[in-house]
């Protein structure tokens, strides 16, 4: 664990949300963004967005792309507290946070297959939304962890809808992908990820080739290892 600063403690999920997220794999948080903050963060996204040779690696076509880490209202959002509880539950010990990216589907374009972020990646992804988000704009599609047998299958996706300031949070080797954005309507989100602490010098490494700008060093630590380890909160 990083010996920079008092590890920040993470309190629980509440019970009903715990065993949901045990369940399926992922947590949908409706309105979880404060809505006093939601126009300053559409702002970071639309202010970050450049052209392509702000990336040191190329990014995924049909898509528009923005370096927002920098932002203080991203970072607040990034540490809400129901989704900090959600990647504890997940990751169950020390984690930081580990990268965070503005992306929106363009018209037509969004569309992935069905895919894992990394098999047996330990790891926790979370999607802000910061418009509203359905089949037609690019919305996500998940495949629940209870439902899921090994392989991608359409027939077994979930398309989620809600609005802006909800907050997607599920387990990076879930089955998951972007729909197309039909409509062309705007469906600009967050998309950031957690790590566990171990990861850390191996993330670290690769820092300029992510696009990482913004500081890394928090710790977050799930309250019952805090109360384990005698570490306070910060």
């Amino acid at each position: 664990m990083s010996d920079l600063l008092t590890p920040t403690q993470v309190d629980p999920l509440e019970a009903e949300q715990a065993a949901a997220l045990d369940r399926d794999g992922y947590l949908l948080l409706r309105g979880a963004v404060p809505e006093a903050w939601r126009a300053a963060l559409c702002a970071a996204f639309d202010a970050g967005v450049g052209t392509p040779d702000q990336w040191a690696s190329p990014r995924g076509v049909g898509w528009r792309h923005a370096l927002v880490d920098l932002d203080p209202t991203v970072q607040r959002t990034c540490r809400l507290p129901p989704l900090l509880a959600a990647a504890g539950r997940m990751l169950g010990g020390p984690f930081f946070l580990c990268q965070v990216e503005g992306r929106e589907p363009l018209p037509g374009g969004g569309h992935q297959a069905l895919h894992r972020d990394g098999a047996g990646l330990n790891a926790v992804a979370a999607l802000v939304f910061l418009d509203p988000y359905g089949p037609d704009n690019g919305a996500t599609r998940v495949v629940p962890r209870h439902l899921d047998r090994g392989e991608p299958d359409e027939a077994l996706s979930l398309v989620l809808a809600g609005e802006a300031g909800d907050i997607l949070v599920f387990d990076a080797d879930l089955l998951h992908g972007a729909t197309r954005n039909r409509s062309g309507a705007r469906r600009r989100s967050l998309l950031l990820s957690f790590m566990p602490e171990r990861n850390r010098p191996d993330e670290d490494a690769c820092r300029a080739i992510r696009g990482v700008r913004m500081d890394t060093s928090e710790v977050f630590v799930p309250c019952a290892i805090s109360s384990d380890s005698g570490e306070g909160g910060a």
